[in-house]
């Protein structure tokens, strides 16, 4: 079994050959890499990092929710920070915790070459039976 999500209502769509996420047999949910666009503008986010991660969480929660899940139904994210300062780090982990509690999904975050953002942010989550 497999679906694809590439639009969710009040929420992103894919603005290129991707699908946000895939739903695959053993109900598990690919999201593809979230980016810091505000839904309402359609313009990317060009603030600090704390604001662009909001916006990525955000975005990422519309995306989780039209999958059939929420939150903490994630088991891996993968963060990507155009500058892997400290500062960036905390600003990024302070907003992150506001989204994920409690039982944390594992995690891994590096720095990458991002193309006008800040920050970037990819999970797969295990869907509810």
């Amino acid at each position: 079994m497999r679906q694809c999500i590439t639009a969710v209502p009040d929420g992103p769509s894919s603005i290129g050959p991707y699908s946000l996420a895939v739903a695959a047999s053993g109900n598990f949910l690919f999201v593809s890499g979230m980016v810091p666009m505000d839904q309402a503008t359609g313009k990317m986010c060009d603030g600090p990092v704390g604001e662009q991660t909001r916006i990525v969480l955000s975005n990422m929660q519309k995306v989780v929710e039209a999958g059939g899940a929420k939150l903490a139904d994630v088991v891996s994210v993968r963060v990507f920070l155009a500058q892997l300062t400290e500062k960036n780090f905390a600003e990024m982990n302070a907003v992150y915790k506001e989204f994920f509690t409690g039982d944390y999904p594992a995690r891994t975050t590096v720095g990458a070459q991002l193309m006008n953002m800040l920050v970037e942010i990819e999970c797969i989550v295990r869907l509810p039976t």
